[in-house]
């Protein structure tokens, strides 16, 4: 299993000289949720955007990583905003893969439950599952990923 940080709300760190909350260039959030595991993950950060900068050469680019990769198992931490049309794009090029994006409506640094709960999730639904897709993990859902989607009004993700 590897698993690929993209950035997005998750990931976001306030900045006190401009304050603002930023995606932040590393995988801080997510090492620390990991250490809690006793087994050690694969872990690589691919652009540290949030999704609503993520464009088609930056799923081109997770296409391309995850084509190249040994794996057939990947969690990529993604934001919320563009996660379905993230997911969208990679099922239409991989049909032997599992994948699972997975985010957070805050950040990790604000509220380290969700987070937690989140990645912990995907991972358990990853090692669990037999069938490839590519699938959203999001508030208590694991499902294909054009069976969970966000809903603004609400700031959740629900079946469709």
């Amino acid at each position: 299993m590897l698993i690929l940080n993209t950035g997005g709300t998750l990931n976001k760190r306030y900045n006190p000289l401009e304050g603002t909350l930023e995606v932040a260039f590393d995988n801080n959030a997510i090492t620390k949720i990991l250490e809690s595991s006793d087994f050690k993950y694969n872990l690589a950060g691919l652009v540290y955007k949030d999704s609503l900068d993520i464009d088609i050469s930056d799923r081109k680019k997770i296409a391309n990583i995850i084509m190249e990769s040994n794996e057939d198992t990947f969690i990529l931490v993604h934001g919320t905003d563009t996660m379905s049309i993230t997911a969208e794009f990679l099922s239409e090029v991989f049909e032997d893969r599992k994948i699972i994006l997975v985010g957070a409506m805050k950040p990790f640094e604000v509220d380290k439950l969700e987070s937690s709960l989140n990645i912990g999730m995907a991972i358990g639904f990853a090692k669990a599952v037999k069938e490839y897709g590519v699938y959203i993990c999001m508030n208590g859902h694991v499902k294909l990923w054009d069976e969970l989607l966000k809903n603004r009004q609400k700031g959740r993700f629900e079946l469709v």
